[in-house]
């Protein structure tokens, strides 16, 4: 090798721009917990050094830690970007882990980046979801009524051994006389009582989410099972107000989350509790995941604006998702787009209030579905007639090719298809870092392109 790291990699490098960028990064949240320490002890490795590792290591689809140790003896760009420097990976994770939430956060400052090399036009805006597995396994799933039997089946054990240990303290305090405290649990006593609350705790958390879904379902539809006219003076129902379709959903709904209370149905996960059984219509499986969600800009597809949901179809995410790209960017773009998991009628309302060109189909467009059945309300009919011809159905012919090719070069390009952290909030996080490095490579492409030769 060179003896100079400067000529170990040629110009134009990905892993020169990541150097580059994060000098345009404001890494200050970071650097102030450093200035907090009290300076003693080992001296520990740069922040910024070590947040150009992390980012490269992610835009190469490289997440484990320990192959980000590995890399920075056999991989000439990290280690050219860790400056010859070796941090084992209980410090690369340890890194990642207490700063998760401000790298995160940097996204905002990368997509002003973008916003500012043209890559952002928010013409026609596309959404969608995608199926990322969760750092669990779905065998650590198991339903409300198989953890009754279990609990039935371990209170059952901890009453024995109970027995056991009262029987056996009698024997020895008739032989050795009083002298213990009584208050020793037996080792396999102790492991089954830990066991039976891990499952009794999994059960109150089934149960109050049941009962938060039954008060919302009982919020939308107030006054179900009472007929009549309103008193005089008093609010008319909500049911007068709303269309019969939608009064028929909800209506639908309460029922489900009524049903859902007696006996919840979701399965709860031990390894990750708020990750949920997901079905992932590329894979045609069922899955331990999370709902990841995109708004992509149809002109250089750079993300601008990402969450993630613990609900396994997209049909309430419409709203949320418009709301962070408002937050985002400040204004809401000229055309959005997204395909028919999105058709909620009363969300897309909401949106069309705001001045956007909402074109959402109603109906699936795969080649298995078939159109809507039964009653179709006046908003469905509109809407097929709006996206069926001239430029409305140009730009939503875009939707497909703006937002898909996206989680194709995450999941497939980038092998990006497992979250590292366990948990709604840190999932959050990594897939805001995991965009992040998306609008990154975007920048570094547009960047490289410009430059003269």
């Amino acid at each position: 090798m060179p003896p100079s790291l400067n000529e170990w990699l040629p110009e134009g490098h990905l892993a020169r721009f990541i150097g580059e960028v994060t000098e345009e990064l404001d890494l200050r949240a970071i650097y102030r917990h450093y200035e907090r320490q009290d300076g003693r002890g080992v001296a520990g490795y740069h922040p910024l050094m070590l947040t150009r590792v992390l980012l490269y290591a992610y835009a190469m689809g490289m997440t484990s830690s320990r192959r980000i140790e590995k890399a920075t003896y056999e991989d000439v760009a990290i280690r050219y970007l860790a400056a010859d420097q070796h941090p084992d990976h209980d410090t690369i994770a340890a890194f990642r882990q207490q700063h998760l939430s401000l790298l995160a956060g940097l996204f905002i400052q990368a997509l002003a980046m973008c916003q500012r090399a043209g890559l952002v036009k928010l013409g026609n805006l596309a959404l969608d979801g995608t199926k990322l597995k969760a750092n669990a396994s779905r065998d650590r799933s198991t339903t409300y009524q198989r953890l009754s039997e279990q609990e039935r089946q371990f209170q059952a054990i901890v009453e024995r051994l109970l027995g056991q240990a009262e029987e056996t303290d009698r024997e020895e305090d008739q032989r050795y006389g009083k002298g213990r405290s009584g208050d020793e649990l037996p080792p396999e006593l102790a492991d089954v009582q830990s066991r039976l609350e891990k499952i009794r705790a999994a059960k109150r958390e089934l149960e109050r989410e049941a009962a938060e879904q039954l008060e919302q379902a009982q919020r939308e539809h107030p006054t179900a099972g009472r007929r009549g006219r309103p008193a005089k003076g008093s609010e008319p129902p909500a049911q007068e107000r709303i269309s019969e379709p939608e009064r028929q959903r909800r209506k639908t709904r309460l029922r489900r989350a009524q049903q859902n209370a007696k006996t919840p149905r979701r399965q709860h996960n031990f390894t990750d509790p708020d990750s949920r059984l997901m079905h992932d219509n590329g894979t045609g499986a069922f899955v331990q995941a999370y709902n990841a969600q995109a708004a992509v800009d149809g002109h250089a597809q750079v993300i601008v604006a990402a969450d993630v949901t613990q609900e396994g179809v997209d049909r309430n995410q419409l709203v949320p998702m418009c709301s962070k790209i408002s937050q985002v960017l400040g204004v809401l773009p000229a055309v959005i787009t997204a395909d028919a998991g999105y058709w909620n009628t009363p969300a897309i309302e909401a949106v069309a209030k705001q001045g956007v060109e909402l074109l959402v189909a109603p109906d699936a467009t795969h080649r298995w579905a078939t159109p809507r059945k039964g009653h179709v309300s006046e908003a469905v009919r509109q809407m097929r007639e709006k996206i069926g011809s001239g430029i409305a159905k140009a730009l939503y012919a875009q939707r497909r090719t703006i937002v898909e090719p996206v989680f194709g070069q995450i999941k497939a390009a980038r092998r990006l298809r497992r979250f590292s952290f366990r948990g709604l909030e840190k999932v959050q996080a990594e897939w805001q870092l995991i965009c992040l490095t998306h609008n990154l490579l975007k920048l570094y492409r547009h960047r490289t392109a410009v430059q003269p030769c």
